[in-house]
């Protein structure tokens, strides 16, 4: 019986998404200063540079004066809408900052997006837009936000990217930790920042330190403060003894591989094709919170769209994707969390707890790829990473960001240097 109602709730699923709704004094959109999507049917946000066979795993972080981004999604329903776009400029706190459009655009700040194509045979219909984003005049940082009909108030995605110069030099130092259980469950790291090339005023005052963890918002670091200035050497130096300054190693990322619906790939348990859209069920997970660290190949979190059953990418499905976690309840609530939804913890990622298996079940709506992801708790005793476990050993990618407010107009805050580096580079 249980079943039965369960098919007659998903057979409509093959239908096209309705438009989720417009704006209106009972449902009103305000601008998040973010990755989020205002409306359900808009899925599978990228914003990446157009170069390289991977360049959909990249970070949206590009040069001053090497300008190649682009935006996609997808719009499930088929028919087209009236889409336009709008570039916002922020601090270095995400916050929206007081310029005009003029002083960092070159051009009015409204764009039509013309760019797109049609599903082809899929099982929930969907329109795919993209758009080359136009180039700004300041380094620094920047949403993209679309919106429907001219109407700015109507919101359908804002999405984060950042411009850097390169002013400053960042040089790693050491990242060692000492020892005790600091140095099992965390990475620490230690740099300069040298600002012989260019004047800057009171730089403990008007220079800002922000680091990210594999390209991940949720963990943001924003108020980094040097441990030594060096006035003479025109340097700072960043070393962070406090293990409440470092960052969490983590573990390397579950996967899975849906690349293919007629043969899918690895910890992929089985597809169920008996209805539209199909339902495919990952392999049962279990906790990994007191296992010893597993060494593999993982994407940092992240994700990429492919298809291996056709040629073409118009033909890429669509589906349920199922998730099972084997372990006692906790005190909390249990999210399955990636660069798929932007680390969002919101109810369509919500775990349910199935008290008669002893799992947490959840399920979410996939376009065909491979995807990265991990249980993320949110709890008044237990550590987000509970399930996931952290070590020092992980490989781990992460960005720092020097960002300065120069004295002369426009006076915004700059980014001014950018440097990637890894732990435990494999």
């Amino acid at each position: 019986m249980k079943y039965n109602l369960f098919l007659l709730f998903f057979l409509c699923s093959c239908v096209p998404l309705t438009q989720s709704s417009s704006i209106s004094e009972s449902n009103p959109k305000s601008l998040h200063f973010s990755d989020y999507t205002y409306e359900p049917q808009i899925r599978t946000v990228l914003l990446h540079p157009t170069i390289g066979n991977d360049a959909d795993l990249l970070p949206a972080v590009i040069q001053f004066g090497q300008w190649n981004l682009v935006l996609e999604f997808d719009d499930l329903r088929n028919q087209v809408d009236n889409y336009y776009a709008r570039i916002v400029h922020c601090n270095h706190d995400w916050t929206k900052s007081n310029l005009m459009d003029l002083d960092f655009m070159r051009d009015y700040n409204e764009y039509t997006l013309n760019n797109y194509h049609f599903s082809i045979d899929t099982h929930i219909p969907y329109v795919h837009y993209n758009f080359n984003l136009p180039a700004v005049k300041l380094p620094g940082n920047y949403m993209i936000v679309i919106y429907r009909g001219g109407d700015k108030d109507d919101l359908i995605l804002s999405k984060r990217f950042i411009v850097y110069d390169n002013l400053v030099t960042i040089s790693k130092d050491g990242n060692r930790v000492t020892s005790g259980q600091v140095a099992v469950l965390n990475q620490q790291i230690n740099f300069k920042v040298n600002y012989k090339n260019i004047e800057i005023q009171n730089p403990l005052e008007n220079i800002w330190v922000v680091i990210r963890q594999n390209q991940r918002w949720d963990n943001l670091v924003t108020d980094v403060k040097p441990s030594f200035f060096r006035d003479f050497e025109h340097e700072l130096e960043y070393r962070f003894f406090d293990d409440k300054k470092m960052f969490k190693g983590g573990n390397e990322f579950r996967f899975f591989d849906l690349r293919s619906i007629n043969n899918p790939g690895q910890n992929v348990g089985y597809i169920d094709k008996k209805i539209k859209p199909f339902e495919a069920f990952i392999q049962k997970d279990k906790s990994r919170s007191h296992l010893a660290y597993a060494q593999y190949r993982d994407l940092d979190g992240n994700f990429f769209i492919d298809n291996l059953d056709y040629n073409d990418l118009n033909f890429t499905n669509y589906l349920y994707v199922n998730f099972t976690l084997s372990t006692p309840q906790i005190n909390g609530d249990v999210y399955i969390a990636g660069a798929f939804n932007y680390w969002n913890l919101n109810r369509d990622n919500k775990m349910r707890y199935d008290t008669a298996h002893n799992e947490y079940i959840g399920r979410v709506l996939l376009k065909q790829g491979r995807y990265d992801y991990q249980y993320v708790v949110t709890s008044p005793t237990l550590p987000s990473y509970h399930f996931e476990g952290s070590h020092f050993e992980t490989q781990n990618t992460y960005e720092i960001f020097v960002y300065y407010k120069p004295l002369q107009p426009p006076r915004a805050e700059q980014l001014i240097g950018y440097l990637t580096l890894d732990a435990n580079p494999r």
